[in-house]
């Protein structure tokens, strides 16, 4: 088979849609989602068998790590990018949303409360590392914007959220979006080593995890191959600090109304509100009045951990590690000083407070 490479940042939107002819006349007809779903499905059983067999990297690092392998080998031929597309987005917030059947509410909120004030303190050093590092190292205010965003609150997500608001040049979006991706690989790998290494408790862990790791999916690849506990832990803590997506963005917002003395166009607020987070709490409040049976809820649980992996499958088999390898040396150094900053703010402020 002959495989064609297409950049990570492929949409479904983007693919050309298939014409059907309907009396007399040619009719567009959206791209299936169903190759890509189907290999992420196949790639996300074969990473579970193997994270069983080998549990201390599991199958969401596997799933990730496979994925990248065959992207970057074999290449990616484009009928399977609208489903890979769809898999990286869409069936990774049904897995958080699944995840949260198997927490209570109570833990829901005890975990956020208890982990917010780590999330304030380490997006305080990531922006302002961002700000003043990536002055020394003269990359542009717009890219420097949007790598502090994307590693102190959520990635990608918190990238194309800012984005709109700030109006970055496309170029600019993309570096951001490579430069966050190849350090949530490296996180995946090193984060769980780091850990035991340290002897951190499961709920040290995944504050940590859950605070340090920029993209939802790393977090969750990372914290549940040191421990389901661990997992749990740092899914509720990154949730929390998904949601000061909304604050950064309106604050953002504010200074560009203040630049350009009007307020820009096409920004709207119910777009910002991470919706999957609020079905989340929904899954917790619902699991936690106990109209669920249990072997449900065991279902529902097995559910998500494989549609998680099968979301990670798909991330890894979307992500072009050439095109990366592209962005230059200082938006990357930029987002390694970030990411440290941020890294280090977490370790000191559980060391500190004893969470430990």
């Amino acid at each position: 088979m002959v495989a064609t490479t297409v950049h990570s940042s492929t949409s479904v939107s983007e693919v050309a849609p298939i014409k059907t002819k309907q009396a007399g006349h040619e009719m567009p007809r959206k791209p299936s989602l169903w190759q890509g779903l189907v290999l992420a499905a196949g790639l996300a059983v074969v990473a579970m068998a193997l994270g069983r067999w080998l549990p201390t990297v599991g199958g969401p690092v596997f799933a990730i790590l496979l994925g990248l392998l065959i992207r970057n080998t074999l290449g990616m031929m484009p009928v399977f990018q609208p489903g890979l597309a769809f898999a990286s987005k869409k069936v990774l917030q049904w897995s958080i949303i699944a995840l949260g059947f198997g927490l209570s509410f109570s833990q829901v909120v005890q975990t956020g409360l208890e982990s917010i004030w780590v999330t304030v303190v380490t997006m305080i050093a990531a922006f302002a590392t961002a700000a003043i590092l990536g002055k020394v190292l003269g990359v542009p205010d717009k890219l420097r914007t949007l790598i502090g965003a994307g590693t102190a609150i959520c990635g990608g997500s918190a990238i194309a959220a800012v984005a709109p608001v700030i109006k970055p040049e496309e170029h600019e979006t993309a570096f951001a979006i490579s430069t966050i991706f190849l350090f949530n690989v490296v996180a995946v790998l090193v984060f769980p080593f780091l850990g035991h290494w340290m002897q951190m408790s499961d709920a040290g862990f995944g504050l940590w995890a859950g605070t340090a790791i920029n993209d939802t999916s790393s977090v969750v690849a990372a914290a549940y191959s040191y421990s389901t506990e661990a997992g749990d832990y740092a899914t509720v803590v990154k949730l929390t600090r998904a949601t000061f997506i909304i604050p950064i963005c309106l604050f953002y917002v504010v200074l560009e109304i203040r630049r350009q003395k009007q307020a820009g166009t096409g920004f709207s607020l119910m777009r910002l509100i991470p919706w999957f987070i609020v079905w989340f709490v929904v899954a917790s409040a619902v699991r936690s009045t106990g109209v669920l049976p249990d072997e449900l809820l065991h279902v529902l649980q097995g559910l998500a951990k494989f549609l998680m992996v099968l979301a990670l499958a798909a991330i890894g088999l979307s992500s072009n590690m050439r095109m990366m390898a592209r962005t230059g040396w200082q938006p990357v150094a930029l987002g390694l000083g970030v990411w440290l900053a941020v890294c280090i703010t977490s370790l000191g402020v559980q060391l500190y407070s004893g969470a430990w």
